[in-house]
């Protein structure tokens, strides 16, 4: 996680939670492994988004998931472009393909691929 929030910080964009799954199990006294979302994202690029379609702003900022699996770490997200399907944001297609670009070049860095 600290990988993919130094990577975030470089570009500029903007953290606006991190959310720990683990630590809230935990307080509920079950047990998960290490799992922790990260939302961020920058204004400029989501709010057209939701002028087209309120209703995408339950997808955004954009976020990423890191979780364990036993010695194993993964990192997950959700293809932005599929939100073309989803909410009447069509004209928007060339800024999902940019958040995707973003996405997986985040991933890639933080992964050290």
């Amino acid at each position: 996680m600290s990988a993919l929030v130094a990577a975030i910080e470089r570009r500029g964009l903007t953290a606006f939670a991190l959310v720990d799954h683990a630590a809230g199990a935990r307080e509920a006294g079950l047990e998960l492994e290490e799992e922790q979302v990260i939302l961020f994202g920058n204004p400029r690029s989501g709010t057209p988004l939701m002028q087209a379609d309120r209703r995408i702003g339950i997808e955004l900022p954009l976020r990423i998931l890191v979780w364990q699996d036993r010695a194993e770490v993964w990192i997950g997200y959700r293809d932005p472009r599929e939100l073309s399907n989803m909410y009447n944001v069509r004209a928007h297609e060339t800024t999902l393909a940019q958040m995707a670009t973003l996405l997986e070049a985040l991933t890639t860095e933080a992964a050290g691929l």
